[in-house]
């Protein structure tokens, strides 16, 4: 839909730090040349140049890619497998140039798929090569614990290989745990007092039915692992049998579904991206302003419950950020008419326009928007000046920049490391590009960094939507197209592959999509900023005591609808 002159020239400056972080594509050329001796052959998706490798040299081409062109973000691994082979995808990307993509395509075949696993060059492989060992079957050679990870471990089969029986019963076994009084596996010899303490599944700090096996040596956490899956539905196998377009966005509110409008814009993204589907400029500000009214939905509660972490208050902060949370549950109510699963996306746009008398629903936005900055200096008053809550948070659960995207952690826990990496910026969508606003960054690598950074981005939010009022108010009534035509049933052409992702409250939500001619997809892939974000615990909490630990997990603001999927 073309723009208005007069609506153009209303529009604010956009920063130029934009044009920096996405000025050109991948230098392609550059890439062929860098991966000539290795390349077996070229399969490009829509996002991304793609290039098949061997099994064996996964790991040369890794550093290869990283070391000399800069691709220092393995954002994601794609498994799948076709009637003829295997196939293992790396989406890799640049955390300070997220329009520089490019796809390693690991062709295996039937009777032996095995990879060589990627772990030793990023460490975020780790998971994301045992979820693939457990869902498809892949086998990854090097890794250092390749086992199941949301699955238990006497399960049978892959659910999401060819040949996976659905009917098959299944025999749980229950293994005893070990011994918590032994021999310290960190040291050569001797004996140590260390004891195995399980925090979690059932534990209000856990967020969720998290289990953390953690190792104490004394007071001190000298290894904990995060223990995953208690809450696992293969919604990706659940998306691959719905439709496109109806059955897919509604599962994705139930992820992260502490601010899940992301989670709908990110479904779209990938299949409007394999579709050719157009979304008018009016939807676009429409999706802008109701996400960013999601975003301060998560922010609120995670603000409200690590403060429930770190010092047990209820009364007070708890109450003040779920007093602000419902007026914006209120505000997304009158919009989409949910309160929770709000499906308000639709490929092609939005399900409809503002509620009726309009008026009155900017005057409620506005008011809210008024009476926050006010709110957020009693959050500073009632938190950050705190002297508990800064001995808890201040130089606890620290997470330096380099650490963080090794293990491909995004959102307000990279940010709050410093690393300024933000997908509505740097791979800009929807109307963010032609709007003022800042990415939130912190240099403090702790835990108190992470809790600034969201309270500030919930400033950052405000403007993005006091902005996206006036627009909206403006529009000429005859132009206000709210989704484009789609046919009802939709069957993207064969073959087509795309990774897309939006900036959801917790980082980077990203999805897969592989079409096949039919009217669902042939391979969806979920990838989960939770599950990044959480795998970095270890990292973070090793070293310290025990409540540092519960504070580090809560400063993560992981979702285990999201982690599980």
């Amino acid at each position: 839909m073309s723009e208005t002159p007069q609506r153009d020239r209303e529009r604010p400056s956009i920063d130029p730090e934009y044009d920096h972080r996405r000025e050109e594509g991948v230098d392609e050329s550059r890439l062929e040349e860098l991966l000539s001796e290795y390349a077996l052959g070229r399969d490009d998706h829509e996002n991304a140049p793609a290039f098949v490798i061997r099994p064996d040299d996964v790991q040369e081409v890794l550093t290869l890619l990283r070391e000399e062109a800069g691709f220092d973000h393995l954002s994601c691994i794609t498994p799948q497998e076709y009637d003829d082979r295997y196939e293992s995808l790396l989406h890799l990307t640049k955390y300070d140039r997220r329009s520089h993509e490019v796809t390693l395509v690991v062709q295996l075949p039937t009777d032996d798929p095995v990879c060589q696993s990627a772990e030793p060059v990023f460490r975020t492989a780790d998971w994301h090569e045992r979820e693939a060992y457990d869902l498809v079957g892949i086998e990854y050679e090097g890794h250092p614990d390749l086992r199941r990870i949301l699955l238990p471990e006497s399960w049978q089969g892959h659910p999401l290989s060819l040949g996976y029986d659905q009917q098959k019963p299944q025999v749980i076994r229950y293994a005893e745990h070990r011994n918590p009084l032994e021999e310290d596996h960190r040291k050569s010899g001797g004996e140590s007092d260390t004891m195995l303490l399980n925090i979690g599944p059932h534990h209000p700090a856990t967020h969720g039915v998290l289990h953390l096996k953690t190792i104490l040596d004394g007071e001190t956490v000298a290894d904990v692992e995060p223990d995953i899956g208690y809450l696992h539905r293969c919604e990706e196998q659940m998306c691959q049998q719905g439709t496109y377009r109806h059955q897919i966005i509604p599962y994705s509110n139930r992820w992260d579904y502490t601010a899940n409008l992301p989670n709908e814009w990110a479904v779209a993204r990938a299949i409007e991206d394999i579709a050719d589907i157009e979304v008018p400029e009016y939807a676009q500000v429409l999706r802008t302003m109701a996400t960013e009214f999601g975003r301060m939905l998560g922010h609120f509660l995670a603000l409200g419950t690590f403060a429930l972490d770190v010092f047990g208050e209820f009364t007070a902060i708890f109450q003040y950020t779920f007093r602000d949370r419902e007026v914006v549950q209120d505000i997304l109510e009158d919009l989409t008419g949910q309160r929770m699963m709000f499906y308000y996306f639709r490929l092609g746009g939005v399900c409809w326009d503002l509620p009726e008398p309009r008026e009155e629903f900017f005057e409620k936005c506005r008011d809210f928007l008024d009476e926050l900055p006010a709110k957020i200096n009693e959050y500073h008053d009632l938190i950050v000046t705190n002297e508990i809550f800064r001995v808890r948070t201040v130089n606890t659960g620290i997470l330096e920049p380099e650490v963080a995207k090794d293990y491909g952690c995004t959102g307000p826990v990279a940010r709050g490391s410093g690393v300024d990496y933000d997908v509505r910026r740097d791979d800009p969508y929807g109307y963010y590009e032609h709007l003022d606003w800042d990415v939130v960054t912190r240099d403090g690598c702790d835990n108190h960094a992470r809790v600034l950074c969201r309270m500030e981005e919930v400033e950052e939010s405000a403007k993005i939507i006091q902005q996206c009022l006036d627009l909206l108010e403006d529009w000429p009534e005859d132009e206000r197209t709210v989704q484009s035509n789609v046919p009802r049933t939709l069957k993207p052409d064969a073959d087509l592959e795309t990774y897309r992702a939006v900036e959801s409250a917790k980082g980077e939500l990203g999805i897969y999509v592989r079409s096949d001619g039919t009217n669902s997809p042939a391979r969806f892939k979920i990838r989960s900023p939770c599950f990044h974000n959480l795998s970095a615990l270890p990292e973070m909490a090793e070293g310290g005591y025990v409540p540092d630990l519960i504070a580090s997990l809560g400063s993560l603001d992981i979702v285990l609808g999201s982690v599980d999927r």
